[in-house]
């Protein structure tokens, strides 16, 4: 079993380049969203507990399975802990035997934010050129590196509360032709946007984006509403949008729509993929993506990191399933070891 630490994926990554993993990765996501109705899907589950929640994201197809165990708490910063830690396994189908154990902390965020970027190539104005980010702690980095890909960026513009985030934001991009338009609060963020990403931490009903601070048709890219009573869009803006969620079931839990009554219409990222349905800010008007993250992007990105690991042998093969010459004779694993 091959088991990948930080480490290896920054090693892996410093090998192929942080474009090029996420070309690569954009394009497996794509794929696996194409083929959509072969993977056996389900809600994560969630254990809700004090300052935060725990999750286990499993799903499957014929191939492979995969989970990732990720946690959620917006006070852990206050500790020097990060908000969000996680890590993932890749294993057959038809067998069960695990194949990887990997980090995905890291994974996590490369995965988000290509999978935005994947999004917002089908449904956002082609010759968008402005990002406004609204929160810039972890994501936020990932998430421009990633739509840079897709879009000519002339400017970012952000805004955080945290006075610090923004001055850390600043420092890791200043090395990027890009122009960096800090932002005395959030509606003088998204003043000029073409793509809005939101991606706030606290575990409540907030009101980051309201419907008068969207002055032009805009392609709006909700990350951090994740959970039960976390929003981050004011309900007369959702009201007022084309809305897209990658698996209804779980986004009527915890996205931006659980603001709004069940039967409130969505479009489903596989329908976009797959050209069932066709929409864009250019002929449709503001959309939002009520990202909430699903099962189905940690599948992509660890068969990915599998697939690279294995080619550019990076990883340590652990002894974590026993080998036995008689595979039923678990007990004789207790017997003395030759010294």
């Amino acid at each position: 079993m091959i088991v990948l630490e930080i480490k290896d994926i920054r090693t892996l990554l410093s090998k192929i380049g942080c474009r090029e993993f996420f070309l690569q990765l954009i394009s497996t996501l794509e794929e696996d969203y194409k083929n959509w109705r072969q993977f056996d899907k389900c809600p994560r589950l969630a254990n809700h507990v004090k300052d935060g929640v725990i999750e286990l994201m499993p799903i499957s197809n014929n191939e492979m399975y995969s989970f990732k165990y990720v946690n959620g708490h917006p006070k852990n910063p206050q500790q020097g802990k990060s908000t969000v830690m996680a890590t993932g396994q890749l294993s057959l189908t038809a067998t069960g035997e695990p194949l990887m154990f990997s980090e995905m902390t890291l994974l996590t965020a490369l995965r988000t934010a290509a999978a935005s970027a994947m999004a917002a190539s089908h449904l956002a104005k082609k010759n968008s050129k402005v990002l406004a980010l609204i929160g810039t702690g972890a994501q936020s980095e990932f998430q421009y590196s990633a739509y840079s890909i897709i879009f000519d960026l002339q400017e970012i513009r952000y805004f955080d509360i945290d006075p610090a985030a923004m001055d850390k934001f600043q420092r890791n991009l200043a090395q990027v032709n890009i122009k960096l338009t800090p932002c005395k609060d959030a509606r003088d963020a998204v003043h000029g946007a073409d793509l809005i990403t939101t991606c706030t931490a606290d575990k409540k009903f907030q009101t980051i984006l309201t419907k008068d601070m969207i002055s032009k048709d805009v392609f709006i890219n909700a990350l951090g509403g994740d959970c039960p009573g976390k929003t981050e869009l004011e309900k007369d803006l959702v009201e007022s949008a084309v809305v897209v969620v990658e698996y209804l079931p779980q986004s009527k839990i915890e996205g931006e729509i659980q603001q709004l009554p069940a039967d409130f219409t969505c479009t489903e990222l596989h329908e976009i993929v797959n050209r069932e349905k066709i929409l864009n800010v250019d002929k449709d008007g503001t959309i939002i993506y009520d990202s909430v993250g699903f099962s189905l992007e940690d599948y992509s990105v660890l068969r990915l990191i599998y697939s690279l690991a294995e080619q550019y042998n990076i990883g340590r093969q652990l002894d974590l399933i026993p080998q036995l010459s008689d595979v039923k004779d678990l007990y004789s694993l207790l017997e003395p070891q030759n010294s």
